[in-house]
């Protein structure tokens, strides 16, 4: 995934703290898109304050139990994903559809004082770590994920020419991990316990442990749905 040059993320320029956006239902990971249906006031809110300075939203997953409380600030996971909005479109009733770009793992902090309708926390970004692991494992790790994956997604056109243009581009090993993360439909515990590893080699072989002997075909999704708030 690459973002147009004028909407290029810049860590120099993140300001440490983030607009949070939990949902019960997706784990969004860096190199990926993701559009989103907004419609609930608080999220609009965050929306317009996120188009009128850097256009970044943090994507959370909501810890279980969140139905309990989902007006008030249900518990998330520590680690959320943050997005730079790439497109956006202001519907006539005051709704909104965007495309969400995923460009860093994030750790959050204390949630901050209420102030706004939405929530916000201090973070800090997360890079990948991959000096541990050396050349031959790398490579060895790239071609038994792409196997796994080339399995999974569904034998048309729509999902495999986007295989093809990873394998042209040469995609590393973390961002490939990333993209079958968030592309195949695993359940949400093994999505985030992926969100929240920074080591690839390590983040790679959890994967390929819950994909190798299984039916992944029965867990494809592609292309992915629109998310509604």
């Amino acid at each position: 995934m690459s973002l147009p040059e004028n909407l290029k993320f810049d860590p120099g320029s993140f300001s440490g703290v983030v607009r949070l956006f939990p949902l019960p239902n997706l784990v969004l990971f860096p190199h990926v898109l993701q559009p989103l249906h907004i419609f609930e006031p608080r999220y609009c809110e965050m929306l317009e304050a996120a188009l009128a300075d850097d256009r970044l939203i943090a994507m959370s997953l909501l810890q279980a139990g969140w139905e309990n409380d989902y007006e008030g600030r249900p518990p998330v996971y520590p680690m959320a994903c943050l997005g730079q909005i790439v497109t956006h479109v202001r519907l006539p009733d005051g709704r909104h559809n965007l495309l969400l770009a995923g460009v860093s793992r994030v750790r959050l902090g204390c949630e901050l004082p209420v102030t706004t309708l939405y929530r916000s926390a201090p973070a800090s970004l997360c890079v990948d770590v991959s000096t541990e692991a050396s050349a031959s494992m790398v490579e060895a790790l790239t071609h038994r994920l792409l196997a796994v994956f080339r399995d999974a997604l569904p034998n048309t056109k729509e999902a495999q020419v986007p295989l093809t243009q990873l394998l042209q581009n040469n995609i590393d090993l973390g961002a490939l991990t990333d993209i079958i993360a968030y592309t195949l439909d695993l359940d949400l515990t093994t999505k985030i316990g992926l969100l929240a590893e920074c080591s690839v080699s390590a983040r790679a072989k959890q994967l390929l442990v819950r994909l190798e002997g299984q039916d992944a075909k029965a867990r494809a999704t592609f292309p992915p749905d629109f998310s509604a708030n």
